[in-house]
Parts: C-alpha cells; structure tokens; sequence
C-alpha cells in the first residue's frame, strides 16, 4: 500500500527540516519539500540537500519572486498597507502565495496533505491554514510544530541528533524570514520588549553611507515603475531601492504587536525597500486624489491591512475592497523624490504628476491668485450656519459671553 504523500511548505529552517523527519517517522508519510522562492535568497543546492537529509523523498524549488511582486506586493502599496499604523505585512504578503503554490504541488504529486512549519501561537498557522481552505477544502492540512512538544532548544537537539544540516545554533536562536518585502526577526533576546535589538541582528538596514541622496520613483496607476527614470520589474525596483536607502539606516520597526491569536508580540522588521514604496505612494496620492475619496481611502487603509494580516487574502472583501482601491489609483500617476540622509532618515521632497489636482494659482497667495476671496464670505456664513443655529438656541450663545453668564461647559 502506497504512503500517504504531504506537501510541506519547507524554508529550510530549524523547524520545516525538524518537520521533515517528524513527519516521516511519526506519521508515516512521504514527504515533499517545496520551497517558495519569494525574495529570502535561495541556495537550491544546500536547500535540496538539507532536506534529503532529513528525509524528504522530492524537493521542488518554485521562483515565484515575478509572480509575488506583481500580483501580491502591487496590491499592498497601492492600498498603503501598513498594520497597526507601522508594519508592512512582510510575513502575511508571502503566505497567500505559498499556499497557492502548496496546493498546486499537492495537485501535481498527489498528495492529499499540504503541511506548514507554523507555532500554534503565530499569525502563520492561521494564514497558511485559511489560505489553502480557500482554494483547495479537499486538502488535509499538517501542523507538526503544532503537535510536538519541543522547545527550540529541543529542535536543534532533534536535528542534531538525526543528522539533519540546520544553520540555528544555540548561540545564535534568532528566527528568520526573509522575502522581497522586508525581514523579520524574532526569538532570543528580542522577547524581551524592554531590551534593544542587537546591532547584529540587522542585515538590510545597517548604515555605511554617508551625507545624502536624493532618488525618484515613478509610479503608474499606483504602481512603482522606475527608479531615477530606469524602468524595471517591481521586484527588481523594491531590492534596488531597499538597498539605497537601507544603506542609511532607513526601515527598521521595532514594535509590540496583536497576533491574530490574542497575544502580544514584541517583532523586530526591516523593511526598508517596502516602507520607502509606501511612503512615496502616499505622497503621491496626496497629489492626485480629490479630498472625499482620499480620506475614505484612508479610512479603508487598516482594514485591508487587518485582512492580510489575518489570513485572509483570499476572501471575498478582500477581493472587494481591491476592486475599490484599484478604480482610485487610474490617476495616481507620477514621480516622487526622496532624500535620504545619516541617522535613518528618508522623506519626500517633491512630487510631481501629469493628473496634479494642485493648482498654483488657486494655491499662491502671489499676484497669480485666482481664488475669489469674496466668494469665501458667503461660503463660511452657510457653513456655518447649522452651528450658529444651535447656539443661539440650545448652546454656548445662550449664557456664554453674556454678563453674568457662565460657560456651560
């Protein structure tokens, strides 16, 4: 009788190698290590070596850094996707992808498991889990890490020794991931949300240039398109320009964070390429929206972001909700320039598009005024005139400022 095959979603890590062996010993199953190649730096050789030896049967190595960019991360900077008003979803962008591409590795070899190295108290169970119910209910879905009792320690133990290759060590237990989006760090010291992140820790943001530099992003239909007027593919655009800027200290985030679970997390990001993206989207956006659909689009900003953070990436509001963002950004066209500086600091220093609502002349106080300052009288006596109303009758007119009157508040 044939075993039962899984596909796991394998990194390479310390817990998806642990996983590997786990599985093939305790479940019986095959195992398939598919790795998602979504920006972290794939080495295929040691990865495919890794994992065999830990006992994987097939190892699939997909490049899907074209595909996460254009239909994932596009989809992020348009919407100004930031949880919590400070993270860029580095993590949760990645896991509607990988999950697609679980399901279709399950389909392809078989498999009537898909398997994934997520905690029981992480984001990630909730957002590999809810992902491949969306696209394939059919699949039965693994959490080994879930259902073992080790600690970390524990693992690098295990893997030591059933001589799986892991690169975790005592010494150094921090826990990556890494993708085209940005970094993020966890475990060691860094559970401790009063201690300092270790300089050590950083990869992307640690500062070596110095004085400024000033650089220009284009942008079309809300979309980033070049960089100093050279078009390229968005996932080379992102790279070059987390490079730039990080090399000045810019896009680190270190914060206490909601998990989806109820816990609080203290999380340390790098994410400098993302976070100049947005900021010079935004910026852009300030230019080219009319004020009512601006603000509502501000308004609609967290909840897209909840969404992704949470799962759920393939649901119908999210579907929705891009629908709308996606009819506002037909104008969001243009160039933004950002100056970047020692110390960590990046910001806007002009913007500039063909469908500009700014108009100079309405705006200057200059000779080239056009505005009808007499048309502001009438226009401030009818906006006014509800307020002026319920004081006169209800509020501070009947007492305030009167002799003897007192303010009723």
């Amino acid at each position: 009788m044939a075993k039962k095959r899984v596909v796991l979603a394998y990194s390479g890590g310390l817990d998806t190698s642990v996983a590997v062996r786990w599985m093939t010993d305790n479940l019986g199953v095959e195992v398939i290590a598919v790795a998602i190649d979504v920006g972290q730096g794939v080495d295929e050789e040691a990865l495919s070596r890794r994992a065999s030896s830990a006992g994987a049967v097939d190892v699939v190595v997909v490049d899907a850094r074209a595909e996460f960019a254009s239909e994932f991360i596009s989809s992020a900077v348009r919407a100004n996707a930031l949880y919590e008003g400070k993270y860029p979803l580095v993590s949760a962008m990645s896991r509607p992808v990988i999950a697609r591409h679980l399901v279709e590795q399950a389909r392809l070899h078989s498999a009537t498991a898909v398997a994934h190295g997520a905690t029981g108290k992480g984001n990630d169970q909730v957002r590999f889990e809810v992902s491949v119910m969306a696209l394939a209910p059919d699949l039965e879905i693994i959490a080994p890490v879930r259902d073992w009792t080790l600690t970390r320690e524990d693992s690098i133990s295990y893997a030591h020794e059933h001589g799986i290759e892991i690169q975790a060590t005592r010494e150094n237990p921090y826990s990556i991931d890494a993708n085209l989006w940005g970094r993020a760090i966890e475990c060691g010291v860094l559970e401790d949300p009063w201690q300092s992140p270790p300089e050590d820790v950083f990869e992307l943001t640690r500062p070596r240039a110095t004085g400024e530099r000033e650089i220009t992003i284009g942008f079309e239909e809300g979309i980033p398109v070049s960089l100093d007027g050279r078009s390229m593919p968005l996932e080379q655009l992102i790279e070059d320009i987390g490079s730039i800027v990080g090399s000045y200290g810019f896009g680190r985030v270190d914060m206490v964070e909601n998990r989806r679970v109820g816990i609080k997390s203290r999380e340390v990001y790098e994410c400098p390429g993302s976070l100049a993206l947005i900021l010079a989207h935004a910026d852009l956006e300030s230019l080219t929206l009319e004020r009512d659909l601006a603000h509502e689009k501000a308004r609609m900003e967290p909840r897209w972001a909840e969404l992704v953070y949470d799962g759920l990436w393939y649901s119908p509001l999210r579907e929705a909700y891009d629908a709308f963002i996606a009819s506002t950004q037909r104008y969001v066209t243009g160039e933004v320039r950002l100056r970047c500086e020692s110390g960590g600091r990046c910001y806007v220093v002009g913007r500039r598009s063909p469908y500009s609502l700014y108009d100079y002349n309405l705006a200057t106080y200059e000779a080239a005024d056009s505005f009808n300052h007499k048309d502001a009288e009438g226009f401030v006596r009818i906006w006014g005139l509800g307020i002026a109303t319920w004081s006169r009758r209800q509020g501070l007119g009947t007492s305030f400022g009167k002799p003897g009157g007192k303010d009723p508040r």
